[in-house]
């Protein structure tokens, strides 16, 4: 029944859209026909518009897909990610959304920091994105971490050959 329930939310919302410009009573229709309101019948279209079909996860509901609709997509992505690897629960993600985001920070913007302007190719930030996703990281967090482990390994080599050419090691702040 849960399914059914989740399927004819998407079809609902996937209509409403369709028929912004042919069917301007299409919300009559609608609460008419299922008996929603129209306050409902806004959040189905407003939560299908924010997925793509291609983008909808088949094992998450549509609830899942409700409590992280308001993000970007990357974070989307990382939150249903994260549901359906840990089989959470929609109140399980409700859950992890407020302890992480409760208090309108993450841990990483929680710090003041500089910002970098970095444009890249689409299919270099396709790929970044996708690895991002994979480590249920968002973007963001994914890149930041890369540099930093990138960093890290730059600066041992670097000591290293300082090392070797001074022969006394250096110190590194961390």
């Amino acid at each position: 029944m849960g399914t059914l329930h989740d399927s004819s939310a998407w079809w609902v919302g996937d209509w409403l859209l369709y028929g912004q410009r042919s069917y301007p009573d299409r919300y009559r229709s609608a609460m008419d026909a299922t008996g929603l309101s129209y306050q409902t019948l806004r959040n189905y279209a407003w939560i299908a518009g924010r997925y793509p079909v291609a983008r909808r996860r088949d094992d998450l509901s549509f609830g899942h897909h409700a409590e992280v609709a308001s993000l970007s997509e990357d974070d989307q992505d990382m939150w249903l990610l994260r549901s359906s690897v840990q089989k959470w629960s929609r109140n399980d993600l409700r859950r992890a959304l407020r302890a992480e985001l409760g208090a309108g920070t993450t841990a990483n913007s929680a710090q003041s920091g500089v910002a970098i302007d970095l444009s890249v190719g689409e299919l270099r930030h396709a790929r970044w994105r996708a690895a991002a996703n994979a480590n249920g990281r968002p973007l963001q967090e994914w890149i930041t971490e890369a540099l930093d482990s990138a960093a890290a390994a730059a600066l041992v080599e670097a000591r290293k050959a300082e090392e070797h050419q001074l022969g006394a090691p250096i110190e590194l702040a961390s």
